[in-house]
């Protein structure tokens, strides 16, 4: 097993350009475990953390509902957003500046296999994160993500979570709000979910956070939990 994780921050990266980064680094390391498979050989897989943020953009999850997007095309210009059908799971989602995006691209033959722990582990990092400045997370039933409130009608989703996994490689992430501008969280149905709010790290705590130190504390949480040795 390969523990090792190389962590990158791509800071403000276009959804397009990250996108196709991802599917160089996927495939190549879905390529690889196929290569040692055949070839009997053992040949240690890569892992990868990736952080970025992203302009205005809204995505939609293979399963996801198209009418979920509020906006036509003119009005995706009027928001200086752009939309894209993604390979993810999840339905349609918002990402911005002011959010963290987290792309963990792992074998998780290196780790454990199973997704369902997988996602129960970024979220406890996100969950971990929260609690360093006050605020109080959790899981709401039935959902993916990080949730305030989840135990009351003032539920509302501050981590949304979509990911791809092929022969145990993951690909996509998490979008984590810090200082977002969550206005733009009105042009859609997020998530699918419509009788739900959502809300930032800003907008329960009143300030704008530094978005370094939440990425190092969240870096910190995800590669405890994960046993992982951060380069």
């Amino acid at each position: 097993m390969n523990k090792e994780v190389k962590f990158i921050d791509w800071g403000l990266t276009d959804y397009q350009v990250a996108w196709d980064r991802q599917e160089g680094i996927f495939g190549e390391t879905v390529a690889l475990k196929v290569k040692n498979r055949t070839e009997n050989r053992d040949e240690p897989t890569p892992n990868y953390l990736i952080f970025c943020e992203h302009p205005h953009v809204y995505t939609l999850g293979k399963s996801g509902h198209p009418e979920n997007l509020l906006l036509d095309e003119q009005g995706l210009k009027d928001k200086e957003a752009t939309y894209y059908k993604i390979n993810r799971g999840g339905d349609i989602t918002y990402h911005g500046p002011g959010q963290i995006v987290g792309y963990p691209i792992l074998d998780l033959d290196n780790f454990f296999t199973d997704i369902h722990l997988y996602l129960r582990t970024l979220e406890e990092a996100v969950i971990l994160t929260l609690a360093e400045y006050g605020i109080k997370a959790g899981r709401y039933p039935g959902y993916t993500g990080v949730w305030l409130d989840a135990d009351n009608d003032k539920a509302r989703k501050i981590c949304a979570m979509g990911v791809r996994c092929s022969r145990w490689v993951t690909m996509h992430g998490f979008a984590f709000n810090v200082n977002v501008d969550l206005d733009y969280f009105k042009n859609i149905v997020p998530c699918g979910i419509d009788d739900k709010a959502v809300t930032s790290m800003q907008q329960e705590l009143g300030s704008t956070l530094d978005m370094d130190e939440v990425k190092r504390k969240l870096k910190g949480h995800i590669a405890t939990l994960f046993g992982m040795n951060l380069l």
